[in-house]
């Protein structure tokens, strides 16, 4: 096995797979802690409608039309609220917002079953996205390549878009010193909204694309949420190359800590947290604010 290079192929490429997942949910919510200063425990939870929005609209129009509405549906659970609670609690203080959003976690949490129950549900990958495909001397699922492909494609557009344009110039500026932005005549309030809406997006987006991999339960939002906020942590606050760097981190060494060192695997994450937060708190690449 040391000397198989298609067996080390494989692990890499289920270890980008991850590391894409998670980069979809922790890129939302670390510029929402970076540009709000607002802990939202609730992230995970967003995740999980999103997949079972896309299970109910597949199960109506098919998997195309779950990937493309899902995200929009929980984009507008996210506008509710923020209107309706994180606006109020945006001054409280993160000890309030810890509270009031792991409150969150769990009232979510119920009416997934209310209204889906606690079968778990299941979405069929789509003809176009069956099989497998040779790729660097090896047969990997289609979807699953599908999967890093997209997480790659949306880290290049915002990439472009923070790094290229007077939106994410903005972002930026708010991320570095919302204080000294608004003085500068940038409208933050409605930054701070529409970047909330689009990590709500995101995090719906996530959830319909994990849906076909994984069993799409009440608690898979619970399940998701510490490692979002080990690779949030690991990366630093704020930050798009923080958020991929993170999850590039926590991807590979939980995939081949599993292969390398089972009996640790599920040790060696939190040991290098653990280093991390004592050799650079901020994390490995924080914004300037």
């Amino acid at each position: 096995m040391a000397h198989d290079l298609g067996f080390w192929t494989l692990q890499a490429l289920n270890a980008l797979q991850l590391s894409m997942l998670l980069f979809l949910l922790s890129i939302g919510l670390t510029v929402i802690f970076g540009l709000m200063h607002f802990v939202n425990l609730a992230h995970g939870s967003l995740y999980a409608l999103g997949a079972y929005f896309a299970a109910s609209l597949t199960a109506v129009g098919g998997y195309w039309m779950g990937f493309f509405l899902a995200p929009v549906v929980v984009a507008g659970i996210g506008i509710l609220l923020y209107s309706g609670l994180i606006k109020r609690m945006r001054k409280s203080g993160p000890m309030a917002q810890v509270l009031v959003t792991f409150g969150l976690i769990f009232a979510m949490l119920d009416l997934t079953r209310i209204f889906w129950g606690d079968l778990a549900l299941a979405i069929e990958v789509p003809a176009l996205l069956d099989g497998r495909l040779a790729f660097l001397g090896v047969e990997y699922p289609t979807y699953r390549l599908f999967i890093i492909v997209m997480g790659l494609a949306i880290f290049g557009a915002l990439a472009f878009v923070l790094g290229r344009t007077q939106i994410g110039a903005m972002i930026r500026a708010g991320v570095d010193n919302d204080a000294m932005a608004a003085c500068l005549g940038i409208n933050v309030e409605r930054l701070f909204f529409m970047v909330f809406c689009f990590g709500c997006a995101l995090a719906g987006l996530a959830g319909a694309v994990a849906a076909p991999l994984l069993s799409v339960t009440p608690d898979m939002g619970l399940q998701i949420l510490i490692p979002t906020l080990i690779v949030i942590v690991i990366g630093g606050l704020g930050s798009l190359k923080g958020a991929v760097a993170g999850s590039l981190i926590y991807g590979f060494v939980q995939t081949f800590g599993a292969v390398l060192a089972p009996q640790l695997a599920s040790v060696l994450i939190y040991a290098l947290l653990a280093a991390v937060l004592v050799i650079k708190p901020v994390g490995l690449f924080p914004a300037k604010g």
